[in-house]
């Protein structure tokens, strides 16, 4: 990351003034960090002549059970007595969120950080409908509280010909037919749920789309309705316009890799002018959102604008052509010119944890990897290893549609100009499948002729549907091969062999690979002269006035402070502070450490994606291969009863509830991390597995065991006070004993957890109601 904003603002300040602010955060005490964020604002306040609606936003606290007791004046679950009324602008995000929660006091503001029952426009399942389904019922429901709300999307394991799948497909038709549930859209400015990480694509409409899970889905079957805390909001500014021969997918994975930490457990809303947008169609829009669940953002929003409303336009005139009555009422121009009439947007002065910018016009096209999406390098600094390539992929929901199969097309269709004007075929040794994003975008590029210039060159055909992009299926990577792929992830094992190498790119960079055999591109982009790298940093990307710079430095300073806040050690006051411990939940949790050296630990490598569907496996089978991805040794090396630890942004990638239960079935009693992404924690409490954010430990875990294997037996004993609210750490026998305080653990959260997770939570109150 560039640290030009802060180089060009420290002459800004007089010397001595700096060196009060080092000395300032180098303390490491709560009172110190309050005094030193209270000294740097009244220093920069006069200069930023900001209105309080225009500050950097305060820390927030996470869904981590850390951070619990910073936002802990409303439960976590259905009624919900939220926050103390707040009336200030609000972003786009907290505006949808209003317009979604139910049962709020008359004039309550939804602000980041606040937890809220929401009640979503949609709530889509894929494949995982019938496990839904069968949790639905167990609860003793026995009628879908509303079908309008849900969509049935069944397009992930679709090549799985077995007797036993193309049952679990007949039974969720019978159970959509039962119920009246039928297929519909996703709308901009509402909010739409699914148990399908990737829900966050639906923020390329102006939707806010979030991942839920399965017992989430279960919950909102029954009642309609779940619980939500509000996340806090980055504003990226977008500069530029797309150069020729870079696209969306280019886009976001730049972003995972200049800012890879920066939007963890946060909502993303794009802003940019009118030209800078205009510059990012639908369909790159679409892939930046998709993929937005790889940055580690909770979900990623595109502005209504003119680009959304044409697109709009052009699925409205096409449905009104359709025979299909109901299809055609799905979409119309009235409803277009209804949004449009006042279309939402966010408040001037909302309030944004942070702003980040990307110059969209000093970009170039960025690949991915190997095995990591926060690994980005430029195409060209690549280009000249000769990266072998055994395969490449052009499929998946995040890069298949019309445009990029016509795009890979063009790759084959220009080289035929020096080929006799005959499709060159891919080079010897690759084999490179495609798969559309839905049959009507296959159709479309057949009409266009894209999909048979792909078939002439030699691609295999795959059903459109998930097929490499999760492990399943045909084409997936054996030991000691090379990938390139235009889908979303290319964590160690997710498109076949943990000892393979995936990297991914657009679809023409994964054409041109298969047409030459290694790592290379069209050649469409040109580098420039002079070309000095992308322009990205903190800030809206207008550094030349004083206020920006000291903004952005504010910011940093202030992130810097908040990280002392977390490390506080436990004072006697603190210490002597009981939460109430309800009947049924421990008073303590403890027990050995095992740790796992690994940031950006995902579920693939928790409980891999090729056991995601096979819904027959017992709880034995699940513990057998928990880990396996990361570390086969695992399933050795922990015992029951253990407490793992990891490293920063855990239990990232995938929404599967399964990388929660596998850790319980595997006797796993407590997730400790340095961070967690939301999605795993909310796993984890659904499914009665407690979440602990403790980045000191880590910090010292790898300070004391400086050599880096995958999986370790500590000797260490961790034991969490939940009454008191604090834990404590004995560093083997003979080792320092040390303390720490952390938030209090909720009582709607024990609750669930007595309960045995949210499920058993839902039988027992629909028990009480009836």
């Amino acid at each position: 990351m560039t640290d030009r904003a802060v180089d060009n603002i420290l002459p800004l300040f007089s010397l001595e003034r700096f060196y009060i602010w080092q000395t300032l955060i180098s303390l490491t005490q709560v009172a110190a960090a309050t005094l030193a964020r209270s000294l740097i604002r009244a220093s920069l306040g006069r200069s930023l002549k900001r209105s309080r609606h225009n500050q950097p936003s305060c820390r927030y606290a996470s869904t981590t059970v850390s951070a619990f007791g910073t936002n802990s004046e409303g439960p976590v679950l259905p009624n919900i007595v939220p926050g103390k009324k707040v009336t200030s602008p609000q972003t786009l995000t907290e505006k949808i969120l209003q317009r979604h929660s139910v049962d709020l006091p008359q004039g309550k503001v939804v602000r980041s950080g606040d937890y809220v029952q929401i009640q979503p426009h949609r709530c889509m399942t894929h494949d995982n409908t019938w496990p839904v389904a069968m949790r639905f019922m167990s609860t003793g429901a026995t009628k879908i509280k509303d079908p309008d709300q849900l969509v049935f999307a069944l397009d992930h394991d679709v090549q799985n010909k077995s007797a036993s799948n193309l049952k679990k497909y007949e039974q969720i038709q019978e159970f959509a037919k039962k119920h009246g549930v039928e297929e519909l859209f996703v709308w901009p400015g509402t909010l739409c749920v699914g148990s399908d990480s990737h829900s966050n694509m639906y923020g390329a409409l102006g939707s806010l789309g979030v991942a839920l899970v399965r017992t989430d889905a279960a919950g909102i079957f029954a009642t309609g309705k779940s619980w939500f805390q509000c996340p806090p909001v980055v504003q990226v500014n977008l500069l530029g316009t797309l150069p020729p021969g870079v696209r969306g997918k280019d886009v976001i994975i730049a972003l995972c890799g200049l800012f890879p930490l920066d939007v963890l457990n946060h909502s993303v809303e794009f802003v940019g002018s009118e030209e800078t947008m205009a510059s990012i169609p639908m369909d790159d829009r679409l892939t930046i959102s998709n993929m937005s669940t790889e940055w580690s953002a909770t979900s990623a929003m595109f502005p209504i604008d003119t680009t959304l409303e044409r697109w709009l336009r052009y699925k409205a005139t096409e449905a009104a052509m359709l025979e299909d009555r109901s299809t055609r009422q799905r979409i119309t121009h009235e409803m277009v010119d209804e949004l449009f009439a006042n279309p939402l947007r966010a408040d001037p002065g909302a309030h944004y944890a942070k702003k980040l910018y990307l110059n969209l016009s000093t970009l170039s096209p960025y690949i991915s990897g190997p095995n990591s999406v926060k690994i980005s390098t430029p195409l060209h600094d690549l280009a000249t290893q000769n990266i072998k390539i055994d395969k490449g992929y052009i499929v998946s929901c995040t890069n298949s549609r019309s445009s990029d199969l016509k795009a890979a097309a063009e790759v084959f269709q220009a080289a035929a100009e020096s080929n006799g004007g005959r499709i060159p075929k891919i080079a010897d040794g690759v084999k490179l499948y495609i798969a559309a994003a839905s049959a009507r975008e296959q159709a479309i590029a057949e009409d266009e002729g894209s999909w048979q210039t792909l078939v002439e060159a030699g691609a295999t055909v795959l059903p459109p549907s998930c097929g490499p992009c999760i492990g399943l299926g045909t084409g997936l990577l054996e030991d000691g091969e090379t990938g390139v792929s235009a889908s979303n992830r290319n964590f160690k094992g997710r498109l076949g062999s943990r000892l393979a190498h995936a990297y991914l790119s657009s679809p023409e960079v994964v054409a041109a690979s298969a047409l030459h055999g290694v790592l290379s591109g069209p050649g469409v982009y040109k580098v420039p002269e002079n070309y000095t790298g992308v322009e990205y940093g903190y800030g809206t990307g207008n550094p030349d006035t004083i206020e920006a710079k000291l903004g952005s430095a504010l910011e940093q300073l202030e992130s810097l402070i908040d990280r002392i806040e977390t490390t506080a050690p436990v004072d006697d006051d603190a210490a002597q502070a009981v939460t109430n411990i309800l009947p049924g939940f421990p008073t303590k949790i403890s027990g050995e450490i095992v740790f796992a050296d690994a940031d950006n630990l995902d579920t693939d490598n928790i409980y891999a994606g090729k056991y995601t569907y096979q819904d027959h496996m017992t709880t034995a089978e699940m513990a057998n291969v928990c880990m396996e991805n990361y570390d086969p040794e695992f399933r050795s090396i922990a015992k029951p009863n253990d407490i793992l630890v990891s490293g920063f942004n855990f239990g990232c990638g995938s929404s599967r509830e399964q990388a929660a239960t596998a850790l319980l079935a595997r006797d796993i009693q407590l997730v400790v991390a340095g961070s967690f992404s939301n999605i795993f924690v909310r796993n984890g409490i659904n499914n009665a597995l407690p979440c602990l954010e403790l980045p000191r430990l880590v910090e010292r875990l790898r300070t004391i065991f400086s050599e880096k294997i995958p999986t370790r037996r500590t000797g260490w004993t961790l034991t969490w006070d939940i009454a008191r609210s604090t834990i404590e750490v004995q560093e083997g026998e003979d080792g320092e004993r040390w303390e720490e305080k952390v938030g209090e653990f909720p009582e709607n959260l024990q609750e669930i957890i007595a309960k045995g997770g949210l499920v058993g939570w839902v039988k027992h109150e629909l028990a009480k109601a009836a």
